[in-house]
């Protein structure tokens, strides 16, 4: 549906997406990353297991919660992408009285 065009050619930054090296767009959010990373589910609910991926891109859903160089519980869709950041997706239900 979408194409980049092809005379256009951003800036790209490496980050690792599950612990694999992947270069994006300059400026493209985390879950941006995690969506051409190809990744079956960014985070599986904590109730019951059922997997998700980025959806809304803009902050109101909160189904691209991932973990982001180590700190649980990011909104992947509000984080910019940073040469040398660690995604990875989110595991669980953070446990109480932890930091989100």
């Amino acid at each position: 549906m979408f194409a980049t065009r092809p005379e256009f050619r951003p800036a790209t930054v490496e980050v690792l997406v599950d612990g694999q090296p992947l270069s994006v767009p300059e400026g493209a959010s985390a879950a941006a990353a995690l969506l051409l990373a190809g990744l079956a589910a960014s985070r599986e609910t904590p109730v019951s297991g059922a997997p998700r991926l980025p959806y809304c891109m803009m902050g109101v859903c909160f189904d691209c919660l991932a973990e982001i160089d180590g700190v649980a519980n990011r909104q992947a869709c509000m984080v910019t992408v940073r040469p040398g950041m660690r995604i990875a997706p989110q595991c669980g239900a953070r446990l109480a009285g932890t930091a989100a």
